[in-house]
């Protein structure tokens, strides 16, 4: 990721144990880590919201195609994205059906 060696994280321990001391070394240690983690899952975030909205923008021109055929021998590409729009609008339907 970051492309750093075995003697650059040496000396980067041997730099940090002399500045924090061994005292406040393995607190310093846990931050990182959890930053670390942190920073990770918001990247995971990012990207799994990022792949939704592409996914919506797709079905969206799907749907733009389809309707530009009129709905009418669509090919199955479109009609997957038509089918999973479908059963979108439908369990979204539901819920306020029983009420």
């Amino acid at each position: 990721m970051f492309d750093i060696g075995f003697w650059e994280l040496l000396v980067i321990g041997v730099m940090a144990l002399i500045v924090l001391g061994p005292e406040k070394m393995p607190s310093a240690i846990r931050s990182t880590a959890r930053t670390i983690r942190s920073m990770k899952s918001m990247a995971n975030g990012f990207k799994n919201e990022m792949e939704e909205q592409l996914r919506v923008h797709e079905l969206h021109e799907n749907l733009k195609k389809a309707e530009q055929q009129g709905l009418k021998d669509l090919d199955p590409t479109l009609q997957a994205s038509m089918d999973e729009l479908k059963a979108a609008a439908k369990s979204v339907q539901e819920p306020y059906k029983k009420q």
